[in-house]
This record gives structure tokens, sequence and C-alpha cells, in this order.
């Protein structure tokens, strides 16, 4: 698969440039967006800072992008302890998650991406360690002698992040003191975020270019900053080094990202459905087996900004394209079977 431009997953090329962009603190110039959360936040951090314990464990939850890495910086940042990061899939044995855990120090903060990505076995041994600050360790595991002995921790913090809460156990689910959504950012949001990220890149960027780059940021942060940089190297080589609207526009248009963010990949759905499969409905195997892509990759990695920004729709019997899609690509609906008439 090739690497998208507006792919909402973290690049190989982002994360030196994300560390610069990212937000120190809740400030509302600094964290743009996400008021509810930002406000949730700061109060737990300032009550666990008048009680001089750390704060509450937190899962994060929503699509990719959005700033839940961001938020667990910010945190640990605002308790004064050290961020110690790793992901569900590189725990992949008890002992993993064990080691870790009784390496932390008191006061800092364990985040976890893609925590529902969790084993079975490896989620058990964090249910004490987050509710108790213990961890029990079984000697002689199989035997009829075997033993289990529970090694105290300090106090710490664990923030979760998952794109797919409902795949969480409610078991640990329940161990979060707060769970929170992030939702995608509005083009207004996003042209701050652009224009907060042109100010520490040394950018001259217009409003109207700003927001330009943010209607094609698929309401995600992170793509925002990255269709920056994408659009600042065009605007050096040919333009006059000013992104405007018009500049933005011509930039994007050459890397095939449309007027609302959509690429070559979201078209081909699209018109995949609308071709293949008369507008649908049509199962995710079946469209996933069209587009000769894996189910996976299809639903978590395609599908979620087509759904948010309703050009597909989920019913019943699988996926339809909405009449926004047909308006946006031009083309006239078909008559309406049943499960379309209700989006078309």
């Amino acid at each position: 698969m090739t690497e998208r431009v507006v792919a909402v997953e973290s690049a190989a090329g982002d994360q030196r440039l994300d560390r610069a962009l990212r937000p120190r603190d809740l400030s509302d110039d600094e964290f743009i967006g996400q008021e509810g959360v930002k406000r949730a936040l700061r109060l737990m951090i300032q009550a666990a800072k008048q009680r001089e314990e750390p704060v509450d464990h937190i899962l994060l939850g929503g699509p990719p992008g959005l700033g839940k890495t961001t938020l667990a910086h910010i945190v640990a940042n605002e308790m004064g302890g050290r961020l110690r990061v790793t992901s569900g899939p590189a725990l992949e044995r008890p002992g993993d998650l064990a080691s870790t855990l009784s390496s932390l120090d008191a006061a800092e903060v364990l985040f976890i991406d893609e925590i529902h990505r969790l084993g079975k076995t490896v989620e058990e041994i964090l249910y004490p360690a987050m509710e108790d600050f213990a961890l029990d360790i079984v000697v002689g595991a199989g035997k009829a002698s075997a033993r289990t002995y529970r090694l105290a921790l300090p106090h710490f913090t664990v923030i979760g992040a998952t794109t797919s809460a409902g795949s969480l156990t409610s078991a640990l689910r329940d161990r979060f003191g707060a769970v929170h959504r992030l939702e995608f950012y509005c083009p207004e949001e996003c042209a701050r975020i652009v224009l907060r990220s042109a100010d520490i890149l040394g950018v001259d960027i217009t409003d109207a270019g700003a927001l330009a780059i943010a209607r094609r940021s698929r309401g995600t942060a992170r793509v925002c900053n990255r269709l920056l940089r994408r659009v600042r190297d065009f605007a050096q080589v040919e333009a006059d080094g000013i992104i405007t609207d018009t500049v933005a526009a011509q930039a994007l248009a050459e890397l095939d990202v449309d007027h609302q963010g959509l690429d070559a990949m979201d078209r081909r759905i699209l018109t995949t459905l609308m071709d293949a499969f008369g507008g649908g409905p049509a199962g995710l195997q079946a469209l996933a087996a069209t587009l000769a892509e894996d189910v996976p990759t299809l639903e978590s990695y395609y599908e979620p900004f087509l759904l948010q920004a309703g050009f597909i729709a989920r019913t019943p019997r699988g996926r339809v394209v909405t009449r926004l899609a047909y308006e946006h690509l031009n083309r006239e609906p078909p008559r309406t079977a049943p499960e379309q008439a209700a989006l078309l």
C-alpha cells in the first residue's frame, strides 16, 4: 500500500516535525479544539495536584490523528512525571508488560497506544496494576506447587488510546477513571491548527490559504500539518513562497487531493460502489475483494473518513453510497433501492 498524503496514521517522515509542532499544554492557543475533553482533563489534573497524587487512569478514544498521544504528553508534563510510551502490539507476552510496570517510577505516566490490541493474558496483568498498584507474579505456573506473589508498584497513571473502543473488554474499560472520545475538527479549528503550525515553521500563509488547506484536511490535525508541509514546498518552488488559497488549491491538486479532501483511493471506493454494486448495499468483504484490499485495511484505514464526511453510510445489509457522493463525483444517482431511499 503506497503512502497517502491524506492518511491519518503517522508516517515515518511525520514524527520529527510532529514533535516540533506538538502542543505543550491545554491552553486554547496551544491545543486547539476538543473543548469538552480539555475541560475535563484540566479539572482532573488540578484536583490531582491539590491531593498530591497521580491523576486517575484515562482512556482516550477516537480516530487516529486527533491528538491522543499529544494529550498523554501534556498530562505527563502537567503532573511533573515522565511519559513511558508503548503499544498493545508491542506487549506480546505478560512478561513484556510486567517488565514495563516493574520499572515505573512514582507519578510516571504509562501511555499504551492501540490498547484494544492487548492480548487477554497481558490484559489480566494490567488489572491489579491499575486497580491496586500491584503486580501479581506466579512462580511455578502449571505446577501443583505454584504460588502467586504480589509486588507493590508505585502509584502511576495509565493512559490508553484506542481507535476501536468497542473492542475493549468491559473489565479493562471499567478500570479507567475517565473515558473520553476525541472528535474530528471543524474546518475553522483546522485552519487555526494550520496557522499555528505555519507560525512555528516560519511559513508565510494567508488566512484564506490556511482555510483552503483546512477544508482538505479531513478534520484531522495530523493531516493539517502534513498538507501544510507539502503545500509549503510547492509555494517555495512554484510560487513566491506565500501560501494563498490559490497556491494551496494548486498544490493539493498536484497531490490529487480534491476540494473535499478525497484522494484517488477514496474516489475509487465510491466509484466501485456505484459501478460494481449499483450504489449498494455492498458487504465489506465483497467490496474489499473487488478493490483487491483486505477487510481490516478497508475498514480502519479508508472507510472512517468516507463515513464521517457522509459519502457512504452503513446499513444492516452493507455499505451504501449517499447522494452527496454522487453530487461530488458529478454523477446521477440510480433509481433507489429500498436500502438507499433514505440516503438519496
